[in-house]
């Protein structure tokens, strides 16, 4: 029986200076697909950036997923929130935008991490049985 899992796909070790490269660069092309998105007129001011930090957790881990994460917020604020390009006072709305993304980003980052570890069981043949479990416990 051959076994699920992403073939073909590097992963890194999750604390290398490598992963955390892989998140810069992962947040620098989000950023470009958010430019994009803004032009065309969406306010969502994180929607590119959380399917990224779902595979860039996937790949690199979550250290590097949420060192982007991270990056991301000063990142928006400064260049996505209007008045683009100057740091100024978040109002309500978006103070709820970033709070939002924050949650978000900490459950897809979760979500991320549970994967790349289920992918590592997998590969290593699945779990063991111990040989007794506490159905067949015999008290």
């Amino acid at each position: 029986m051959r076994r699920a899992g992403l073939v073909g796909v590097p992963r890194l070790r999750p604390w290398s200076w490598q992963a955390f490269l892989i998140g810069f660069v992962v947040v620098a092309a989000s950023a470009v697909l958010q430019g994009v998105c803004v032009a065309l007129g969406a306010n969502l001011y994180f929607a590119a950036f959380l399917p990224s930090l779902f595979v860039l957790g996937i790949v690199a881990g979550a250290p590097a997923a949420v060192f982007a994460a991270l990056l991301t917020i000063p990142l928006v604020w400064w260049a996505f929130i209007p008045p683009f390009f100057e740091f100024t006072a978040l109002s309500s709305a978006n103070a709820d935008s970033v709070n939002l993304f924050c949650l978000l980003a900490a459950l897809v980052i979760g979500l991320a991490d549970l994967c790349r570890a289920s992918m590592t069981i997998n590969r290593r043949g699945g779990l063991k049985s111990s040989g007794e479990s506490a159905a067949t416990n015999s008290q």
